[in-house]
């Protein structure tokens, strides 16, 4: 039998993160000998060597880093069934909507405004987000439904519908010689010397290759482009955090954008599907 245990996944994740059993013993609050037996009943178990072991300490081998993987998604899994089994229970529980700040606002603002005029719906909670965070968050059941945006976000595994196509502009500092434009193109905004484009991190949290800075957040964003110190290319409606100090500019040639509902396939939530129903029906394609 291969079964492991969730504790067992969680020793290992330990040792396997700190590269020390000392470490990794301490993180857990549990003694170093008892956790050095449980990883060797694991390798027995398993029949495969996790741990590559020497003087100089602690290496996962080419089968630990495969565990690794697998056990962070496992435990992930597992709290989040935890999570959304204790929001199930509560008849009281308002539903979640993650998005990221800043983006969708006339969307929310429509459906939040549908929604308040039905008394038979269940109250939404808005959850604001970073870049890329919103999938994580719904996969692991801190959110009932996500507003995600194609091509940018992760939609793997969702059951999505779509709410709104638009096109994308160029946020400028508003005394850069590009403000004054009427529209723009991609290949004009991607090659400016003194205004290097902003890079966002990738699904995977790594960053492209480029001159500009790496940037998590939008209160980054906004600061650097008032400074001067970078552009960005966005969905237009995403100009409802645009400071004083920006300009937004059409690009005509970007690819259009389309914002999404997203929820989980195995979700059985009649309030989910109800709050499905009302923003679909708020639809628009421009």
């Amino acid at each position: 039998m291969d079964d492991l245990e969730t504790r067992e996944l969680r020793y290992f994740v330990a040792v396997a993160e700190e590269l020390h059993f000392g470490r990794a013993a301490d993180r857990l609050g549990i003694a170093q000998p008892p956790l050095s037996r449980a990883i060797r009943k694991v390798e027995h178990r398993l029949g495969v060597q996790l741990l590559a072991r020497d003087r100089r300490g602690v290496a996962l081998t080419e089968a630990g880093r495969v565990l690794l993987t697998e056990a962070r998604t496992a435990l992930d899994a597992v709290a989040a069934a935890a999570r959304r089994t204790r929001r199930a229970a509560d008849p009281q529980q308002s539903l979640v909507l993650v998005t990221k700040a800043g983006a969708s606002h006339q969307i929310l603002q429509r459906l939040l405004d549908a929604l308040a005029e039905d008394p038979g719906a269940t109250p939404v909670e808005i959850l604001l987000c970073e870049v890329t965070e919103q999938a994580g968050l719904l996969r692991d059941g801190s959110a009932d439904v996500a507003i995600l945006h194609h091509p940018y976000d992760d939609l793997a595994g969702f059951d999505t519908e779509e709410l709104h196509v638009e096109g994308q502009v160029a946020i400028l500092p508003a005394k850069h010689p590009l403000a004054a434009r009427d529209q723009l193109t991609l290949a004009e905004v991607s090659n400016v010397a003194d205004l290097p484009i902003a890079r966002w991190p990738r699904l995977d949290g790594s960053y492209p290759e480029g001159p500009g800075p790496e940037v998590r957040t939008q209160s980054q964003l906004a600061q650097l482009v008032a400074l001067g110190k970078t552009l960005l290319v966005i969905p237009a409606s995403s100009r409802a955090w645009q400071w004083p100090e920006h300009v937004a500019v059409p690009v005509v040639d970007a690819p259009d954008v389309t914002t999404l509902i997203a929820w989980r396939p195995d979700s059985r939530s009649q309030a989910v599907a109800s709050l499905v129903r009302s923003a679909t029906a708020l639809r628009v394609t421009a």
